[in-house]
């Protein structure tokens, strides 16, 4: 019997092939490592997505100019600005003096300062508490409509109000609220005495909170119907084939659905905090007083433009900002800890 015609050498060089080229490596340099994981170059993700960067290009250019290029501005915190030093603003910076820290030291050496940082944490805290949960409540109760014209009315009604301006906010208020108003009137007519909540410093707080809620609540629910149209609608079907009523499908599908739409909006909410409304508090200003509606955004405005303080205004803007960059910081930390992802990952 005649054995096989495959020479010796061509035999032993097939036994002894590398294991890469008999996988199909031609030889060429190692895949690195993102490749290897199957994820796409730089270069190869550029062209894939240059049509989506181009839409975005418009508007990151408008941050660039509107948001990051003004941070240079804030130098001015640390000099004695005067504008009118030069005909041109811009060209006033490089000529007036250096004084460093002094504009802070006036800051935290004012009272009035710390009266705007009160009131300013006192609004926070009071939409924190009763405007955030509102949202929540309205999506869950538009959700839990059957029918889709109705539902679709509903919210309709509800985004409705935040397409007016503050000024037609304030105004609607006083004529239902004010000492004139439909209520106060009614009152009177009745035999009993009326009363004018948008003079009333006491209640201005609670008044704010309510204009904020009347506003803008319903345009919040976006996001959180947004998630809530994620949810499959098995999981229901499940809960309730297993006995579960409306209450405990809420409670253990639809609020963990929620959950982190919620911690990403607390976080960012938290970071907003110095910021509670600039127009609406300078509307109403001057029917409480200052004591009553001074908050940091006013309190920054009327000395840097009313007064021309302009570096103790942006000293006073620059100490807003690191404080609303830390307590973003700290919210997202105390996402991650939650087990939430929060603003961005670990």
């Amino acid at each position: 019997m005649s054995h096989s015609t495959v020479p010796r050498s061509k035999a032993g060089a097939a036994t002894t092939m590398n294991p890469s080229t008999a996988s199909g490596d031609t030889g060429g340099p190692p895949p690195s490592g993102t490749e290897r994981a199957g994820r796409p170059s730089l270069r190869l993700r550029f062209r894939r997505d240059r049509t989506l960067l181009l839409m975005v290009l418009p508007a990151l250019l408008l941050v660039l100019v509107f948001n990051y290029i003004p941070i240079l501005g804030n130098v001015v915190a640390f000099q004695d600005y005067d504008p009118y030093l030069s005909e041109n603003g811009f060209v006033a910076i490089f000529e007036s003096p250096w004084i460093g820290f002094e504009q802070f030291e006036r800051i935290f050496e004012d009272s009035a300062f710390w009266h705007a940082v009160q009131n300013t944490f006192v609004l926070f805290f009071l939409q924190l508490v009763l405007y955030f949960p509102v949202p929540i409540l309205l999506a869950l109760l538009i959700n839990s409509v059957v029918r889709p014209r109705v539902r679709a009315v509903a919210q309709a009604v509800m985004y409705l109000p935040h397409f007016f301006s503050w000024v037609l906010v304030v105004t609607v208020f006083m004529q239902v609220f004010g000492g004139a108003g439909i209520i106060a009137q009614t009152l009177r007519e009745h035999g009993h005495t009326g009363f004018d909540l948008m003079t009333d410093p006491e209640t201005f707080k609670f008044l704010v909170t309510g204009e904020t809620i009347w506003k803008d609540a319903g345009w919040g629910i976006i996001v959180f119907l947004a998630a809530l149209s994620s949810v499959p609608g098995d999981l229901y079907e499940a809960a309730a084939m297993d006995g579960a009523g409306r209450w405990r499908r809420m409670w253990h599908i639809t609020l963990p659905a929620l959950r982190p739409v919620i911690a990403l909006l607390l976080v960012l909410r938290v970071g907003d905090a110095l910021t509670v409304g600039f127009e609406q508090l300078l509307l109403q200003r001057q029917a409480v007083g200052p004591d009553a509606s001074e908050v940091l955004d006013t309190y920054v405005w009327w000395n840097g433009i009313r007064n021309q303080d302009f570096s103790y205004a942006a000293a006073a803007g620059l100490v807003k900002g690191v404080v609303g960059l830390t307590l973003v910081l700290t919210a997202n930390k105390v996402a991650h800890l939650m087990g939430e992802q929060g603003v961005y990952k670990k």
